[in-house]
């Protein structure tokens, strides 16, 4: 079996990046299927099985099993990347398919097939490209909620362990398994930044205190504390 250097079902922070394009990839296959049949018994079986696999973890959703368990041992990990957005996106999808299947239920089928066609669109172009749309909206989303008025304009650099002696710093929010935090940890580094990182696997009450809603985030801030720009 190829060296995982992030556990399928307990570094649940973070996931591979290849895992959600296969789950993906299954909800476009069945949604198809569906679609193709008319059986839309099937779009909201694909739909239950995502929540059941929002509610219970990656041990209830059938894809991940499938990944981890057959397709990752012989293929190998791909990048690490934070989970939430691909959260999301499952969300966003279980929350379309379960509309398409009850639209269907009550005779509504344009709309029913609509929603599905959607659904597996997206998912499909998540599974064939990479791109996937519900994680690109949870980023924004999180963006926004991070540079809102009153949030991250001040960090205690104390609070953080640093001294404040050197001038202007990039705070770096990172998790030890993120493939894209150690690529901007070291472009930040070559760039000459001074960096003060912060784990959100162990600093989870200091993600929440200044509205870090995905990894890596890095914040440009002066010696008093101000931030100064968003740099990831």
């Amino acid at each position: 079996m190829a060296q995982r250097t992030a556990h399928p079902y307990n570094d649940i922070d973070v996931i591979d990046t290849r895992a959600p394009r296969f789950n993906q990839a299954a909800v476009a296959t069945v949604t198809l299927l569906g679609l193709l049949t008319g059986w839309w018994g099937l779009i909201a079986a694909m739909g239950l099985q995502l929540i059941v696999g929002l509610r219970f973890g990656r041990k209830a959703c059938l894809p991940c099993v499938f990944y981890f368990e057959v397709i990752q041992p012989r293929f190998g990990e791909g990048e690490v990347e934070d989970s939430r957005p691909p959260r999301f996106a499952n969300i966003m999808g279980a929350i379309f398919l379960s509309a398409s299947a009850l639209s269907y239920a009550v005779g509504l089928t344009t709309i029913g097939t609509v929603l599905a066609v959607m659904v597996a669109a997206l998912a499909t172009l998540a599974a064939a490209t990479g791109f996937c749309a519900g994680c690109e909206i949870y980023k924004v989303l999180a963006h926004l909620r991070g540079i809102k008025p009153g949030s991250v304009q001040h960090i205690d650099l104390a609070e953080l362990g640093e001294s404040n002696g050197g001038g202007q710093v990039v705070v770096q929010f990172t998790h030890p398994l993120c493939s894209d935090c150690h690529a901007i940890e070291k472009q930040l580094v070559l760039d000459g930044h001074r960096l003060v990182k912060v784990d959100v696997s162990k600093n989870r009450e200091l993600a929440r205190k200044y509205h870090v809603s995905v990894v890596p985030t890095a914040l440009s801030v002066r010696a008093d504390g101000r931030v100064l720009e968003r740099l990831a």
